[in-house]
């Protein structure tokens, strides 16, 4: 019997991933086929086979890379000493992908697709509720910390602050002349105004 290498294995998955993600952020989802991806990784569709059964599971896994380290980040996070200087690290995490070329166009892709595919909007919806209760509880810690505006309610403002970040994605997505990596001044900017404003 054949034994598997589980690291080569690993890497394997992980060059198909890669290749994949570069075709689906260019072409989109429907329009990529799994001979494009096979070339691209030089490799046949049976043995592609053998490392996904079809190309939407290679399509989840572009989504599911980084979920259990992002998990991480966003529990030690929550739990550092300075709530406001954790909020704008969270801010940062979030945001950070942004400046990826490829992943702006992959984030709309997958916004697209999640309207047709049950499994993957529960993927995106799930990671979406880790970050939404993550920022949430920052915002009450700073809240009770004095840090930031205690009026705001702490839920309707980690909304607001994801729906920031988000537009990062689209507008680089949307947009080839904008640059993410020179928006997060600004992105701060505003929300240095919008959380630690008191009403007058």
């Amino acid at each position: 019997m054949r034994t598997v290498d589980p690291v080569k294995h690993q890497a394997q998955r992980q060059r198909i991933v890669n290749a994949a993600a570069a075709l689906f952020a260019a072409k989109g989802f429907e329009r990529t086929t799994t001979a494009d991806i096979c070339k691209a990784v030089g490799m046949s569709a049976g043995n592609l086979f053998h490392y996904f059964p079809n190309k939407r599971a290679i399509f989840l896994a572009v989504f599911d890379g980084d979920r259990e380290e992002k998990a991480e980040r966003l529990a030690r996070a929550q739990a550092a000493e300075d709530p406001w200087e954790a909020l704008l690290e969270t801010v940062d995490l979030l945001a950070e992908a942004a400046v990826e070329p490829l992943v702006p166009h992959l984030v709309m892709e997958a916004m697209v697709q999640a309207y047709r595919d049950p499994e993957l909007e529960a993927l995106l919806s799930r990671d979406n509720a880790t970050e939404h209760a993550a920022v949430s509880t920052l915002l009450t810690r700073a809240a009770a910390a004095g840090r930031i505006d205690p009026g705001l309610d702490p839920d309707d403002t980690a909304t607001w602050v994801l729906a920031l970040i988000a537009s990062l994605y689209t507008s680089a997505a949307a947009d080839p002349s904008f640059r993410p990596a020179e928006q997060l001044p600004t992105l701060h900017l505003i929300l240095h105004r919008y959380l630690q404003a008191r009403p007058a």
